[in-house]
């Protein structure tokens, strides 16, 4: 009878060749129902793990066992939203907390189990194999929360006035054809006029606002429709649905302001955002009602993203909410910009590239506002502008939203880090600029094999 081998997988699961640098470690593998938890190992190398449910009263013992272990750091995947009530609570008790990117740890030896995964963590953290992922302070955990959850009412209301398109659509009133904006002031009149029973197309376009390009009787073509009882009753539904997320945004907006405000320090609680360089862009905030915003986060901050060409209020504030003021976090704007994912992924071998996979990590919300800011600026008469279209035109415009991005990133860490205000140079001059780099690269280019430049003559 032939003995049952044990599986070599076993043996490489313990990780018993792996030295040891921080022993008062644990692991912890989370889950919905259940977590277990690896501690340091006990007396003759015993294996220490225990199982926790996910009640918050079970949540303390799991953080008493840990104390009473001498644990000093733990390790956990950053697994749904499982972790947060654990990392908040092992964080207040006052013991660190790795938060680990689960493609990390992806590769468990041995047949997974969640016994095996905790133990897994444990060993990789004993021995200094993790690297925690960022997470800001609580005071801006809570910002980011907040903001967060702003954003997905602003989505919902997106949903909602596409609804209302769709049965205006549905009716042949072509709302959208007569205003730029159906939710701008002139159209949601007409929409608010349609749903309580207004069907005249002369009277629906006397509620235009004056700076309207087109005439009454111009709008009033666009507003004859067959009023179908079915499609104004969706009408009216979406309308409603509209209102009230616009009040709940509302709430949101006032408690982002009172939670900004109870951070601003009190030199600055009562002063004045500096005048911005460019007198257009800050009439743009003023007109869109943005300038209250813009006042706050600089009160909070101490620097005006604004001043950044292309970054908005709104820009300015999802980069505040999800990372902060201090970024001491990154050692250098590379670290920044490669945590936003906006450093390009040129993977190699043997001092060959490898062919570009994809690594199964999207972009953050501060890369995709970033990359909305560059796309932004594409016609602008700015330097990033024209950096924008040079870069355009000699790659593509996705390579160049992708580069543009980058740089916006890279002057947003200077501006939050050192304190560097920008200054845009304008778009001749730096075209002049890069005319002149690009002749001293022609010039030395000919040096190098022995000839010099001369200008051409000119015609007469």
């Amino acid at each position: 009878m032939n003995k049952r081998r044990k599986s070599p997988s076993a043996k490489h699961a313990s990780g018993d060749s792996l030295p040891s640098v921080q022993p008062m470690v644990a692991g912890i593998d989370l889950g919905s129902r259940e977590h277990w938890v690896c501690g340091p190992a006990g007396a003759e190398g015993k294996r220490n793990v225990r199982v926790f449910s996910t009640t918050t009263s079970d949540l303390e013992c799991l953080a008493d066992w840990l104390i009473e272990q001498g644990v000093e750091s733990v390790a956990m995947e950053s697994t749904h939203v499982y972790w947060i009530p654990v990392y908040e609570l092992l964080e207040s008790r006052g013991v660190e907390v790795v938060l680990v990117n689960a493609q990390q740890l992806r590769n468990v030896p041995g047949r997974k189990t969640d016994v095996q995964d905790c133990q897994w963590i444990q060993k990789l953290h004993s021995c200094g194999l993790l690297n925690g992922s960022f997470r800001p302070a609580e005071s801006i955990c809570k910002l980011r929360s907040m903001h967060r959850q702003r954003r997905n009412l602003i989505g919902e209301q997106g949903r909602a006035v596409q609804w209302m398109q769709k049965s205006l659509d549905q009716m042949n009133v072509q709302v959208h054809r007569a205003v730029a904006d159906i939710t701008g002031k002139t159209g949601m009149l007409i929409v608010r006029a349609i749903v309580g029973g207004e069907r005249d197309p002369m009277k629906l376009a006397e509620l235009r606002d004056w700076r309207c390009r087109k005439t009454k009787e111009q709008i009033a073509e666009y507003l004859n429709g067959t009023w179908r009882d079915e499609h104004l009753f969706n009408l009216a539904s979406a309308l409603r649905i509209h209102d009230v997320l616009q009040r709940e945004i509302d709430i949101y907006d006032r408690g982002i302001r009172d939670a900004i405000t109870e951070l601003q320090p009190e030199h600055r609680k009562n002063s004045s955002v500096p005048a911005h360089p460019n007198p257009t862009k800050e009439a743009a905030i003023k007109q869109r009602g943005e300038q209250a915003q813009r006042t706050e986060l600089w009160r909070f901050a101490g620097c005006d993203l604004t001043r950044i060409d292309g970054i908005s209020s709104d820009t300015a504030a999802i980069v505040l909410t999800e990372v902060g003021f201090d970024l001491s976090s990154f050692p250098s704007e590379k670290g920044f910009v490669s945590w936003l994912r906006l450093a390009p992924r040129r993977p190699i071998s043997g001092g060959k590239q490898l062919h570009k996979r994809p690594n199964g990590t999207g972009s953050n919300r501060v890369a995709g506002a970033l990359r909305m800011a560059a796309l932004a600026l594409a016609r602008s008469k700015t330097a990033l502008g024209a950096y924008y279209r040079r870069l355009s035109r000699r790659k593509d415009g996705k390579v160049a939203v992708f580069a543009l991005a980058r740089k916006l990133a890279q002057l947003v860490f200077r501006m939050l880090k050192y304190g560097q205000d920008y200054l845009d140079i304008g778009e001749k001059a730096f075209e002049e600029t890069h005319r002149q780099n690009r002749l001293a690269g022609l010039q030395r280019a000919a040096s190098a094999i022995g000839y010099t430049l001369a200008p051409a003559p000119s015609g007469d």
